[in-house]
């Protein structure tokens, strides 16, 4: 099959039309905030330019719970027949397998898309298709006005946003948060309840419930809602770590992850095989988890520990998510029994599944049902135990049918059996890629399948001496600047989850617009200097890795102890000369990390959106906006008294580590897939620390440790890191906001067993 990323390159010249989508210039607000329309002109034109692209997409995920409030997309998809326009598509039978599936009935608009429901998501994987096959823009955008109007809007937000992702012609284009297109699964539903009151209201004046509710009104009609105040509520201990779990950004990154490599994206045609696609994915689930270890040391938590299913789970949640149906996420109690008679089939299946991966990492191999063999046996053989495990790799023979360990995993815990019609899911946290992370037990979830890589990489042979080293290559120094974490506080634009009036849709805007005030943790910047002495010029990558010291206990943690705790900063090339080198990297330039995300509002309000041939800030943000981890949460939150932890350096030669044939470097480098050290170095991702360390070949002259202190800085009390005695302040027993230090109030031991009898 020909290589539809190749067809699209091809086409990328050929005349586009301008849609009526596209000829529309936005106000001086944000996505809600409305769009101003010009004339449109049915003349063909050469060069659509980035800025008409991405205003196209704008509108389209404008208020999506809502049919258009455009007339221009009213009547493209009005006009618009894809039926009678086959010829426009590079596949034709994907838009007849479209129109089949749509003409027996697809998911109602008004339900939830649950991004774990086999129907559901083979319904998304079939728009997906006649998205991505669209043979231009036009066609593209022709097409997407076509279901904007018809399909179930998170269900088009999904395949929508995954097209936008995976097509040649949407390359640098920018794309709205996942939290300001659809808010509900990123906002505590108290914050939803008030903005709606507020809006009900006109904003009516009441100082009183205003101070309560931490809500504030400006003059123009800016609508700013306190996270934090109202009612809270927690189950377990892990509730403490809510600001690092329920990151709206840390979310988007699982949520963009999924997208870069969909579970069911198997087909050659889409280009992604040629990546590192399985390892990247496996890296990046076990730095999530080095990075949550890093995070609970903060706490003085120990490790997360892998999920159980033949024991009760003493770990509850409460999601405090408001679904747009009305329905509130499910609460999950305490100590729940996991495997019952409901669920005995998918316990079965999801134990014959994990039992055959693990057997085929002690046997090197697994057998499809056709006969062919996957093997599992090699280094570079993780790329088919990643797939198999976190998906992309087919054993049915069908995109939305791969089997999926995790998700069969994740439906351990839905409340889905019982639904009163096939459609009426209601969905846990586990459900939702962009909701997941928020859940303790996806943790659990994570730690039990990254397990299973471990096992892997326990059969594979250590290291040796001349693997770690760099002859002539000697690190002399570490310094940092001192590293210092505080909490800011984030308006997040929620407008999208308020209904418009008939007013509003004429008007096409809302006549508030509502923020959510949060509170986040953020550092300042800084700086990691390294003097490397070298004996000849040579090119070499460098890695930085932030690891902890000591454990939970506070016992000195060994290498191996720590090994898949260690954090990876950094990843770059650089070039060796003769004699001593200094390597600066600066914090702010350290690859693999996303910068803040710009809000839609001031998007449309500045000048940073693309003009003519797109060079501008939105271009150079791009590739880290898909890819990067949080730049915010580089760092551990830390303490006041400041937490001991380790950083180490590598600076290893540019070596071949993993034969990988299929490997396309320069497809990724296009795509920017570019991942740690996965288009510099063909070794593994997490190398050195991916396999069982043999200590006595391990030191080697190119390599150091180096201790640092993380500082938490308390913008209330203090504004230097000096430590602050908080060994009188207590918290609510109901009140595990742990960065809410204004709720930290001193208590005398007698109030402090006064307030204990009284809860208890």
């Amino acid at each position: 099959m020909v290589c539809v990323q190749c067809a699209l390159r091809s086409s990328s010249n050929m005349r586009v039309l301008v849609l009526l989508a596209c000829l529309a210039a936005a106000s001086a607000s944000a996505i809600s905030g409305g769009y101003g329309t010009m004339v449109f002109t049915k003349e063909p034109m050469v060069n659509l330019d980035m800025k008409m692209k991405e205003l196209c997409i704008m509108k389209l995920l404008d208020h999506i719970l809502q049919p258009t409030m455009f007339e221009d997309i009213k009547e493209i998809a009005k006009e618009y027949n894809i039926e009678k326009s086959c010829d426009k598509y590079m596949n034709v039978d994907v838009v007849k397998q479209f129109m089949e599936m749509y003409k027996m009935g697809m998911l109602p608009r008004g339900e939830t898309f649950v991004h774990t429901n086999e129907l559901q998501m083979e319904e998304a994987v079939k728009v997906f298709r006649v998205l991505y096959y669209a043979k231009d823009f036009d066609v593209f955008m022709r097409t997407a006005c076509w279901m904007r109007e018809r399909i179930n809007g998170g269900m088009f937000v999904y395949a929508f946003t995954a097209a936008c992702f995976h097509r040649t012609d949407c390359k640098g284009l920018y794309l709205p948060a996942p939290y300001e297109i659809y808010p509900y699964f990123f906002v505590d539903s108290h914050v939803i309840s008030k903005a709606f009151m507020m809006k009900m209201t006109k904003a009516a004046k009441d100082p009183v419930l205003w101070k309560y509710y931490g809500i504030t009104v400006t003059d123009d009609n800016l609508v700013v809602i306190d996270w934090r105040k109202g009612v809270r509520r927690s189950l377990s201990q892990n509730d403490v770590m809510s600001y690092f779990m329920e990151d709206v950004d840390l979310n988007t990154y699982m949520y963009y992850l999924h997208m870069n490599y969909p579970f069911w994206m198997t087909d050659d045609a889409y280009g992604i095989n040629k990546e590192r696609r399985g390892e990247i994915m496996m890296y990046a689930n076990q730095q999530l988890l080095a990075r949550m270890r890093l995070e609970r040391l903060s706490h003085k938590m120990c490790d997360v520990k892998p999920m159980m299913w033949n024991e009760p789970l003493e770990t509850g949640y409460w999601p405090k998510i408001r679904l747009p149906t009305g329905d509130e996420m499910p609460v999950r109690q305490n100590n729940m029994v996991v495997a019952t008679k409901d669920n005995l089939k998918m316990k079965q299946m999801m134990d014959d599944v994990e039992m055959m991966i693990r057997e085929g990492i002690l046997t090197g191999k697994i057998e499809r049902r056709d006969g062919t063999v996957i093997s599992l046996k090699k280094s570079e053989d993780i790329e088919n135990l990643a797939r198999l495990v976190l998906g992309g790799l087919e054993i049915v023979g069908d995109d939305a049918k791969v089997i999926h360990l995790t998700n069969l995993m994740k439906k351990m815990l839905s409340y889905g059996q019982y639904n009163m019609e096939k459609y009426t899911y209601v969905p846990t946290s586990l459900d939702m890629y962009t909701t997941c992370l928020r859940d303790p037990v996806f943790w659990m979830i994570m730690k039990r399948v990254c397990n299973i890589f471990t096992v892997f990489k326990n059969m594979l042979p250590k290291y040796t001496r001349e693997q770690f080293s760099f002859p002539g290559v000697k690190v002399e120094k570490i310094t940092t600047d001192e590293l210092v974490t505080f909490v800011d506080e984030y308006d997040m634009d929620i407008t999208n989850a308020m209904y418009l009036d008939a007013t509003e849709m004429q008007n096409k805007k809302s006549d508030m617009t509502f923020m959510a005030r949060m509170r986040r943790l953020n550092h300042h910047p800084f700086q990691v200097s390294i003097d490397v002495m070298s004996d000849k010029t040579v090119d070499a990558v460098v890695r930085i890795f932030l690891g902890p010291k000591y454990d939970c206990m506070g016992r000195l943690m060994s290498v191996n102890d720590k090994r898949l705790d260690m954090f990876e900063l950094d990843s770059f090339m650089y070039k060796l000369v003769n004699g001593k080198n200094t390597i600066v990297r600066s914090s702010m330039d350290m690859q693999g990390f996303m910068p803040e995300y710009p809000s839609t509002r001031r998007v449309m309000e500045s000048e940073m959106m693309p003009s003519g041939d797109g060079q501008t800030m939105v271009k150079d943000w791009w590739c880290k906006s898909r890819n990067g981890f949080p730049q915010r949460l580089m760092l551990p939150l830390g303490t006041i008294g400041g937490l001991k932890m380790q950083m180490y350096v590598i600076v290893s030669p540019v070596r071949t580590g993993m034969l990988l044939p299929t490997l396309d470097m320069t497809m990724m480098k296009d795509r920017c897939a570019c991942r740690w050290s996965s288009c510099i170095s063909t070794m593994p991702l997490g190398y050195p620390f991916d396999r069982p360390i043999d200590m006595a070949s391990f030191f080697t002259s190119n390599m150091k440790f180096a201790d640092v202190m993380i500082y938490r800085k308390d913008l209330g009390m203090s504004n230097t890191s000096k430590t602050v005695d908080t060994s009188e302040m207590v918290m609510m027993k109901d009140d595990l906001t742990y960065l809410d230090s204004d709720m930290l109030v001193k208590r005398t031991y007698k109030d402090v067993m006064m307030m204990s009898s009284m809860m208890n």
